[in-house]
């Protein structure tokens, strides 16, 4: 069986930064998954202009609106733009400077 979904229309589940990860005041993260199916959880995130950190597990994730930079711990840069393909690694300790609210999609290998 075959799926898709419209990334710009999925409905997010807004909340705070917190204060532990939130280096401008105010940010807020939205999260949604959409697919976890065969050895993939696929979602939405989003993040409001601001700057925060965070560390996630592998990931490849396409970038649907926005603009910034994502900088690892050891100083490499994302430039995020619309189309762009970022791939994090597990031990990456990440900072987000987002310039123009983003929305991107991502996907994982899933423990299934």
């Amino acid at each position: 069986m075959i799926e898709s979904f419209a990334a710009r229309d999925v409905v997010t589940e807004w909340s705070d930064v917190p204060s532990e990860k939130c280096i401008t005041p105010g940010v807020r993260t939205a999260i949604a998954e959409v697919v976890s199916d065969a050895g993939f959880e696929v979602g939405v995130w989003e993040h409001s202009v601001g700057t925060s950190t965070d560390s996630f597990d592998d990931e490849i994730f396409v970038v649907i609106e926005g603009r910034g930079t994502v900088t690892d711990q050891h100083g490499n840069v994302i430039e995020l733009a619309p189309g762009v393909v970022g791939v994090l690694h597990p031990d990456d300790v990440t900072t987000w400077v987002i310039t123009e609210p983003l929305r991107k999609v991502w996907i994982v290998h899933s423990e299934d």
